[in-house]
């Protein structure tokens, strides 16, 4: 998606570059804003740690659909997991609904009952790719199989970091010192922070200790090529060069912040821990980072996925057990540490395994799986229904997604993280049907959501000025703005939900300018003025008060 120069939404609390009253706001005054529009209050702090389960986890023997449990015998009957081992997640569901989990799940039962895990059956998209690196590719750009959406080049979390702050350009800013992005436990970039741009919003921090990263990111690169070439290669060299810059310009605040945190809590003596661990201690030092992408591989089980002699052991069991107790000790950590309010989790994988087991004590790939998300501010349920194992495809495999992808991703992003509508359409390519998956005192208000209205390319040109009278106002106002040069412009008047109450193109000449609009029929309530310089996409905003 190429970056485009129109205006789409206002933010209510967007951060595009804008003056409110004369006051210039810049990346991250979201939080001075909602201080006078609305109570945003934590809001910014937030962050996403994302999950990668990589190989395809095995759905069917992470959550069990007891019901169900001889057909599942039925069809896996040398690695089924034994009805007495496995673990009832919630007894009070409704009997059609009760499913285990593996029993080496104790942790996610555990959060679980506490209210900070949820379940999400029958994840995906229509016409799963079962390749390991296509359908990683689709999770992590948020495309489907679809001609248009199968092969971007772009990765959601990416376009989300590039929508929500558009004007930090891999480098920290006052308002925004740290990464908005890190990926920690793989050393090769994840297509999900790609951006259409040379610009990071996101560096990797796998291989190394946080502590001792200053240092190492000393020793890498050298000159800049003065004169990058217009081919793939020099994309290519545009992109590496673009990495290396944040990661350099980054490294002394990610040591910072390292240094400046703690852990309170015990971890397990795993590396897929250790990634939680830092970004714990990160989030303690004060990191503002927004969304984090950990990994945990080994998931691409076609043998010996389980011990023979008993099923409630082997690789699997392993792998869940390792997710399991260190998402528990994480949140344990953050709870200890008062800051238990601030993460969310949420695990994907690229597919799940097919319904059948094949004949080495292991699964192929597969299509559909649940997904787990995790925190504080989770509605703990589970979501769907278990798949129905007596109607499969053809070839052994689960059918009938209940949930689109997107349509997790999309509530984290605006219930939890408070993206705005603009940030929503540019992350995730369409609209998704949200869940109700956060709980409502989490949920962030319309009031407090943030993100820019556009993407800018130009340098902005000189200020405006913007005042309204009379404000408050019964009948009309009168839109008042000086120029220092002729522009063309837009002006609008949004509600604080986002939506337009009215919207036009003017010109503007050097000196002041004067717009008259009949306020008789709208609504009482608090509106948001904004006047944009067409040109460049600098605007200046103002408040605006409608009384009956």
């Amino acid at each position: 998606m190429k970056r485009r120069n129109f205006l789409k939404i206002l933010p209510p609390l967007g951060i595009t570059p804008v003056a409110l009253n004369g006051l210039a706001l810049r990346p991250f005054a979201n939080s001075r804003m909602g201080s006078i529009l609305a109570s945003c209050e934590g809001v910014s702090d937030r962050c996403l740690i994302l999950v990668q389960l990589k190989g395809g986890n095995d759905g069917l023997n992470t959550i069990v659909p007891l019901p169900q449990y001889d057909r599942y015998a039925q069809i896996r009957p040398t690695i089924k997991l034994a009805q007495n081992a496995l673990i009832n997640l919630d007894s009070t569901l409704p009997a059609a609904k009760q499913i285990g989990i593996h029993p080496a799940m104790t942790g996610l039962k555990s959060l679980y009952d506490r209210g900070y895990a949820s379940v999400v059956q029958a994840v995906g998209y229509n016409s799963m790719n079962q390749s390991h690196f296509k359908g990683t590719d689709i999770w992590l750009s948020g495309g489907d199989s679809s001609a248009g959406l199968n092969n971007l080049t772009t990765g959601w979390m990416g376009r989300a970091l590039q929508a929500i702050y558009p004007d930090v350009y891999g480098a920290p800013t006052p308002e925004m010192p740290d990464p908005l992005g890190i990926q920690i436990g793989d050393p090769n970039t994840s297509l999900g922070f790609h951006t259409e741009t040379q610009h990071q919003n996101a560096i990797n921090l796998s291989g190394q200790d946080p502590a001792g990263f200053y240092s190492l990111v000393q020793t890498i690169g050298g000159a800049p090529i003065a004169n990058v070439p217009e081919s793939d290669h020099g994309h290519e060299l545009a992109y590496i060069m673009g990495v290396e810059s944040s990661m350099n310009l980054y490294s002394k605040r990610i040591s910072a912040v390292f240094n400046a945190g703690t852990n309170q809590g015990a971890y397990p003596n795993t590396s897929f821990a250790a990634q939680l661990k830092t970004v714990a201690r990160m989030i303690r030092g004060g990191s503002k980072t927004k969304i984090f992408l950990c990994q945990l591989g080994g998931f691409d089980n076609h043998n010996n996925q389980v011990d023979q002699a008993d099923t409630s052991n082997g690789t699997h069991a392993v792998l869940l057990k390792t997710l399991s107790d260190a998402m528990k000790a994480f949140f344990d950590d953050l709870d200890l540490m008062g800051l238990g309010d601030r993460a969310m989790a949420c695990t994907f994988s690229e597919f799940g395994r097919c319904a059948a087991e094949n004949g080495t004590v292991g699964t192929d790939h597969g299509t559909l799986s649940p997904i787990m998300v995790f925190g504080k501010g989770i509605r703990a349920r589970v979501h769907g229904d278990s798949v129905n194992l007596s109607d499969l495809t053809s070839d052994n495999q689960v059918k009938n997604m209940q949930y689109d992808y997107r349509q997790v991703f999309a509530t984290l992003l605006q219930d939890w993280l408070g993206a705005n509508p603009f940030v929503m359409e540019e992350a995730l390519l369409g609209n998704f049907q949200k869940m109700f998956m956060v709980e409502k005192q989490f949920t962030v208000s319309p009031d407090c959501y943030i993100g820019g209205s556009r993407i800018i390319e130009e340098q902005f040109r000189p200020q405006v000025r913007l005042f309204l009278s009379p404000n408050p106002t019964s009948t009309h106002v009168e839109i008042t703005y000086e120029a220092e040069i002729p522009m063309n412009a837009r002006i609008s008047i949004h509600s604080l939900n986002g939506s337009i109450v009215h919207t036009d193109a003017v010109s503007m000449f050097r000196g002041a300018n004067m717009f008259f609009y009949d306020m008789s029929g709208v609504p009482a309530g608090l509106y948001i003025v904004r006047l944009e310089d067409s040109a460049s996409g600098r605007a200046e905003i103002a408040k605006l008060s409608v009384v009956r």
